[in-house]
């Protein structure tokens, strides 16, 4: 199993469908945008963006008057209050022709506009007949989308702020290009046990009962039809990873990855790695600490293969820091 970074001169990039003013471009209904500098600037080396505007692009001008979400949170209607026009049975048709064209472009995962009554994806106000809003609904475009490819890494740009929350999309979308790439270049029974493999510690670290799950089924590859195997493995594989992996677990999988070397390590280094996997589980360092010196012990000794192949250790471009912050 490949532990190319993607992205890089090593390996293809991340395609990522992204709301278009979070790219800076000026379509925002005020004739504004909401660049984004993490997405662009940093993200951005990694990631082909597929841009979408909903509004934009189903033939509505820039500035525009503004539109809100009102009726039924499970079904609303876009609404125009200023004139009054109903744009829901074009938003409608729209995002259902956009999303099929979607289906085509390889995507790893999207990147939505919080609050935006087409791309909200989370708690977007939905007005009820009094004028009076609740933060309970979805986006129109986001839930055509979010129902139209339900494995895909979701996440608003919002929400990437959070340091935790950042790393979790992060490391989901990058899995899923792997997966992605695994079933075009070697969708094989040993191609999947070696994708599980490599996936071992990352698992461990989201979900270990999913990992538990996910080991059974592919105990039948080779018996079970392949589309129905990868199917199931591929909703658990993405259900488990938006688990956050959480400070306690990642404890475990440290303490997992040095039973390899701890036999082997002089009494003084043993010490040292043990101390700073503490300092991490007390939350005084940040995760790239411990992982940082356990890599350095994992090279320098006689450790099983499937180590070295792990995703956990390098499950993305150093470069971005996410374990600096985590």
């Amino acid at each position: 199993m490949s532990n190319r970074h993607e992205g890089t001169s090593e390996g293809p990039r991340i395609r990522l469908g992204i709301s278009t003013c979070l790219l800076g471009e000026p379509v925002r209904y005020d004739g504004g945008h909401k660049r984004d500098p993490f997405l662009v600037n940093e993200l951005g080396r990694y990631v082909e963006w597929v841009p979408v505007c909903p509004e934009v692009e189903m033939g509505l001008a820039t500035p525009r008057e503004s539109m809100r979400l009102v009726g039924d949170p499970d079904a609303p209607r876009l609404f125009a209050p200023k004139s009054g026009t109903d744009y829901t049975d074009g938003m409608t048709a729209w995002a259902h022709r956009r999303v099929e064209e979607l289906a085509g472009e390889g995507l790893h995962g999207f990147v939505f506009k919080k609050d935006s009554p087409s791309s909200g994806l989370l708690r977007v106000r939905v007005y009820d007949e009094h004028g009076m809003a609740q933060r309970v609904g979805v986006g129109m475009f986001a839930r055509a989308f979010t129902e139209r490819f339900p494995l895909l890494p979701a996440e608003e740009e919002g929400r990437l702020h959070d340091a935790y929350l950042r790393e979790n999309f992060i490391d989901r979308i990058f899995t899923y290009q792997r997966w992605t790439a695994m079933l075009r270049e070697e969708g094989t029974p040993g191609g999947l046990v070696a994708f599980h493999t490599a996936h071992k510690l990352t698992l461990m670290a989201h979900s270990p009962a999913h990992y538990r799950q996910m080991g059974r089924l592919v105990a039948q590859a080779g018996t079970l039809p392949w589309e129905e195997l990868t199917s199931q493995y591929a909703t658990l594989l993405m259900e488990g990873l938006r688990a956050i992996a959480t400070t306690g677990r990642h404890y475990n999988v440290l303490q997992h990855a040095m039973g390899f070397v701890k036999d082997d390590l002089e009494p003084a280094d043993k010490a040292e790695l043990l101390g700073l996997m503490e300092d991490y589980r007390r939350e005084l360092v940040p995760l790239i600490v411990p992982i940082t010196l356990l890599k350095h012990h994992l090279a320098r000794n006689p450790v099983p293969a499937w180590i070295h192949q792990q995703v956990y250790l390098n499950p993305y471009p150093k470069e971005l820091m996410l374990r600096n912050h985590v």
